[in-house]
């Protein structure tokens, strides 16, 4: 018998397995927290209108940026005077890639809209005044989705229908599926490729105006 086992009952040798479960669950819980606090998330999400359409533009390297002005509102009730009070916040939100060219085909003024993002803040000199701007980016790993009909579009999506900038990967078909199906004579065609994503470029301003619709 093990030394660390001698005078024990098999009941106490049994009834110390859950306890060092439940140590080294603390522990895995209280690893990540580490981790998250050491590297910190920069995400946000949206929910609010647009306040006028989408400005979309093309950069050089060909994609497609699409800056949307969303406004975001919160009403309570004053206490002394019993009114009804509002308050709105304005977000710029910069789309890249399929996501801008979706955002500028189906998204209009007053449309309501779910966002995922993360914060940047970016600086620029406007005689002599150094002046700072914060936007919430759009990326690889962001959503867009559409929470309702957008008049005078040309086409409408699905109500509620959710956009990703993630590629979406082609179904294969039925023949290539079966097992024990007849190989294909030849060099066949070769597999799609992911759209290569892009990327924000840095230290750009994106041509957009600063203008609020108020």
């Amino acid at each position: 018998m093990p030394e660390g086992t001698k005078g024990r009952s098999p009941q106490n040798v049994k009834t110390a397995a859950p306890e060092t479960q439940k140590m080294m669950g603390a522990e895995n819980i209280n690893r990540r927290r580490h981790i998250m606090a050491v590297r910190g998330i920069n995400k946000v999400i949206l929910v609010g209108r647009l306040g006028k359409d989408p400005e979309v533009r093309y950069i050089p390297n060909g994609g497609a940026v699409a800056n949307l002005q969303v406004a975001t509102s919160e009403t309570w009730r004053d206490k002394q005077t019993g009114e009804m009070r509002e308050q709105t916040e304005w977000h710029r939100v910069v789309l890249f890639g399929k996501l801008a060219e979706v955002a500028g085909e189906y998204l209009r003024k007053g449309v309501q809209v779910y966002i995922e993002g993360q914060l940047r803040t970016r600086s620029w000199e406007d005689n002599g005044i150094t002046r700072y701007v914060t936007e919430i980016l759009v990326k690889t790993t962001g959503t867009m989705q559409m929470l309702g009909r957008a008049a005078g579009a040309q086409t409408q999506p699905e109500e509620g229908q959710q956009f990703s900038a993630q590629p979406q990967p082609e179904p294969q078909s039925e023949a290539g599926t079966k097992k024990g199906g007849a190989k294909t004579k030849g060099r066949g065609r070769k597999a799609a490729q992911p759209e290569p994503q892009l990327q924000p470029p840095e230290g750009d301003d994106y041509g957009f105006s600063d203008d609020i619709p108020f």
